[in-house]
């Protein structure tokens, strides 16, 4: 059976109820992507139902959080040659039919990676007004280090080309990573652009980020993207053309 040119990534912790439904989503909108399902360490029936969902699963010792499941997704990717890869939630945040939009940005505007945006056509689920302010301090920190607009810095819904594979699967941050990733791409040279997508509220379950726990987030993330700026160095990226 032929390999696809598209690995879709899902990580997933204790998503058992709903990962069924999001994985029939994802392979009824992308039908000519692979997937490829995270399992975080779950406690539940998360990889029994994503396997039995007909989904590649990889399920992790124990639960390493977002940024270890992830990396481990680009590894898969890079090990098999796929030339691109996509994170999407497992909780159903993120809306397969806007993967056709990401793939468009992606192959016209040369970048390394798109990102998909709640804000800026700020359609859909915009998530808490607590978040939205920090994100929004986020965005403009961002914007400011990066010398360029950046409007969605927390969104986890993205697309990769074979450069970014390459260096996610070398090096990608451990905690709350999705910022600091975009710093980390900076300093590797490698382009980003955001395209405006609409996403919706989770499906099932809540989120792993409580209000004490978001102000602990908005702390450790400024910090780390300042250090992470500071330390540009030259990576090696290698892949297969």
């Amino acid at each position: 059976m032929k390999q696809a040119e598209l690995l879709i990534i899902v990580p997933a912790f204790n998503e058992a109820e709903g990962i069924r439904g999001v994985l029939a989503d994802i392979r009824s909108r992308i039908p000519d992507a692979d997937i490829v399902v995270v399992n975080d360490g779950s406690a539940d029936a998360t990889a029994a139902e994503s396997a039995a969902a007909g989904a590649a699963v990889i399920t992790l010792s124990c639960n390493l959080g977002i940024g270890g499941a992830v990396q481990t997704g680009y590894r898969y990717a890079a090990e098999r040659g796929y030339r691109l890869a996509a994170q999407m939630d497992g909780d159903g945040q993120h809306l397969p039919e806007e993967m056709g939009r990401m793939r468009l940005a992606l192959a016209r505007s040369g970048a390394d990676m798109v990102v998909g945006s709640r804000f800026v056509e700020r359609r859909g689920f915009q998530s808490s007004r607590a978040r939205r302010m920090g994100i929004a301090l986020l965005a403009g920190l961002l914007t400011r280090l990066l010398g360029r607009e950046v409007t969605d810095p927390t969104s986890g819904f993205r697309l990769c080309g074979p450069r970014a594979i390459a260096l996610f699967a070398s090096d990608y941050p451990t905690d709350y990573p999705e910022v600091e990733a975009l710093v980390e791409m900076d300093n590797a040279g490698l382009r980003c652009v955001e395209v405006p997508v609409v996403m919706r509220e989770r499906r099932t379950g809540t989120s792993s980020i409580s209000p004490f726990k978001s102000v602990y987030y908005m702390c450790k993330v400024t910090v780390a993207v300042l250090i992470a700026k500071t330390r540009k160095k030259k990576w090696s990226v290698r892949y297969e053309a």
